[in-house]
């Protein structure tokens, strides 16, 4: 006969099975479930703002991975979801779905529309350099470029990822001093993306603004030096980084639908 330990574990499995398969009919990566209930929980709060700060701060602690999402210029693109590891841009992602999801089941294809350009599922449709998915995101609603005084302009001939086409980007780039001078219009999950000093690559990482209750900006992001996600001061990663161009966009407001 078989122990009531060894009972209750395969009911526990078939549990974690069923609830498995909740988000789009299909077998949920680790740690999928959590997201499901930080947008039912995020939904007390109105502005997409408090929703950034919210679900971004209860990922704190994950793990950074990199290279987690799947496909090639020869391999088969496979639509990855997963809160368990992150990347710099896949947590971005993953917080900016969350965010403007209403109910779970709006996640996936939130997702799909943030890191494919129209949501197309191919390798060549992801949005490889990150000036793309800033700018994607601004076309399709998501995102808005948010502008500083003094900003200047730089061009960028990017070559840097194997298989895409030479890319050249004329950006809209604010000097580090300008950011500092203007830190008190940032708000909490605004994303900043942080210019890369090589001639052939658009930016080398990305990350969100946090506030602390005394005013002092942060910023929250999936280090790979740290090998987690965590939140430090938005001045000393510049310093320690000798950041000299940022740009930012900021999450907009879901728009309403009939």
């Amino acid at each position: 006969m078989r122990s009531a330990t060894a009972t209750r574990r395969d009911l526990l499995r078939l549990i974690a099975g069923a609830a498995a398969l909740s988000l789009g009919g299909r077998r949920a990566l680790a740690g999928e479930q959590r997201i499901a209930k930080l947008i039912l929980e995020a939904r007390k709060y109105p502005k997409i703002s408090q929703r950034m700060d919210f679900i971004s701060a209860a990922l704190r602690g994950t793990r950074y991975r990199g290279y987690t999402l799947i496909g090639g210029p020869r391999r088969p693109e496979k639509f990855v979801v997963r809160d368990d590891a992150f990347d710099c841009v896949t947590y971005l992602e993953t917080v900016l779905a969350a965010a403007n999801a209403r109910k779970p089941e709006e996640f996936d294809g939130l997702l799909r529309k943030i890191r494919y350009h129209n949501g197309v599922v191919e390798w060549r449709q992801r949005n490889h350099y990150f000036f793309d998915w800033c700018q994607r995101n601004v076309d399709n609603g998501l995102c808005r470029w948010l502008t500083l005084p003094g900003e200047t302009v730089i061009r960028k001939t990017c070559d840097s990822q194997k298989g895409l086409e030479t890319r050249r980007f004329t950006m809209h780039v604010i000097p580090r001093a300008v950011l500092l001078a203007n830190k008190a219009t940032l708000k909490a999950g605004d994303i900043v993306g942080f210019v890369s000093h090589r001639a052939d690559l658009d930016y080398f990482h990305a990350g969100m603004i946090a506030l602390k209750g005394d005013g002092t900006v942060l910023l929250r992001h999936a280090a790979e030096s740290e090998r987690r996600v965590l939140d430090e001061r938005l001045e000393g990663f510049l310093a320690r980084w000798r950041v000299r161009y940022v740009t930012l966009v900021r999450p907009q407001e879901p728009r309403a639908t009939a």
